[in-house]
């Protein structure tokens, strides 16, 4: 009898944890949140961005920090290997109103990247999340009416469903996007995440955040 074995090579890392935010904390960013300045993001007039916000700091980002530390060092630890000590460099919100969406976009200058979720999401506006747009190789695809589409062949994919509290992470290079919203408003905090070092033999390099609130950037894309 032959034996046939697939396996799955260099898989990509997803995390989510459900519930994370008690009921009382989602209330209070989400108030936080609306009585915060915002500005529009270039792509989208009906996405809103707060300003960037310093986790350590802010009330109530502080619990958020709190609690998102302990999953950063386990989702850190598949990406490096290593229990590592991580922390969130940045932390900003996004307000997604009805007929709004979010360009493709990837987050720089950070390893780990994760969305909480403070409301319900509409099914058309989950984070879609894609593969690797490609480099300057040549592209071939059989996408048809007869080809069946997995994990091997697949060129996106579409978020799971989320609840408010809800907490997802992934590598900060992974692309996504937010399609056009059909549903309410639609509120989230993201946030970006570093350790506080890489060691390969000896070679270290060491990472700290600068918080500026003057660039926009991962944001605005």
């Amino acid at each position: 009898m032959t034996d046939v074995t697939v396996k799955a090579l260099f898989p990509t890392p997803f995390m989510k944890v459900s519930g994370l935010l008690p009921a009382n904390l989602v209330q209070a960013c989400v108030e936080h949140i609306l009585a915060a300045d915002t500005q529009i993001n270039a792509k989208s007039s009906l996405l809103h961005h707060t300003d960037i916000a310093d986790p350590a700091a802010e009330s109530p980002y502080q619990r958020v920090n709190e609690l998102v530390t302990p999953h950063l060092t386990k989702f850190g630890e598949l990406l490096f290997g290593q229990e590592l000590d991580w922390m969130i460099k940045e932390i900003w919100t996004n307000v997604l109103e009805p007929g709004g969406y979010q360009a493709i976009h990837a987050h720089s200058n950070s390893f780990i990247s994760g969305i909480i979720y403070l409301t319900e999401s509409h099914p058309s506006a989950r984070t879609v999340f894609h593969r690797s747009i490609g480099g300057r190789e040549f592209i071939f695809s059989n996408d048809n009416p007869d080809a069946s589409i997995g994990p091997y062949n697949g060129n996106k994919w579409i978020g799971p469903e989320t609840h408010p509290g809800d907490l997802v992470l992934y590598p900060s290079y992974l692309l996504h996007e937010v399609p056009r919203n059909e549903g309410q408003r639609r509120m989230t905090i993201a946030l970006n995440a570093i350790p506080d070092r890489l060691d390969t033999w000896g070679y270290t390099i060491r990472f700290s955040s600068h918080r500026s609130r003057a660039n926009g950037g991962d944001r605005n894309k």
